[in-house]
């Protein structure tokens, strides 16, 4: 996710403790969050995927849903 967008949920997020947001910066932060949440979770899994655990032996084994 570009640290513009981030940026500006940060901006919407500051500005919604200060006053009620228009419905149009409503919908604009549910959009982005949830671009946010899409963009971290394949990040998270992503790192996850490409993860191993290395047991006392030494046999190195995935995370990976099989």
């Amino acid at each position: 996710m570009e640290k513009a967008k981030i940026d500006r949920i940060n901006e919407l997020a500051r500005a919604s403790k200060v006053r009620e947001l228009t419905e149009e910066e409503k919908t604009e932060q549910k959009i982005l969050r949830d671009e946010y949440r899409a963009s971290f979770r394949l990040s998270l899994t992503s790192q996850l995927d490409n993860t191993v655990i290395v047991d006392p032996e030494g046999n190195r084994r995935s995370l990976r849903k099989n």
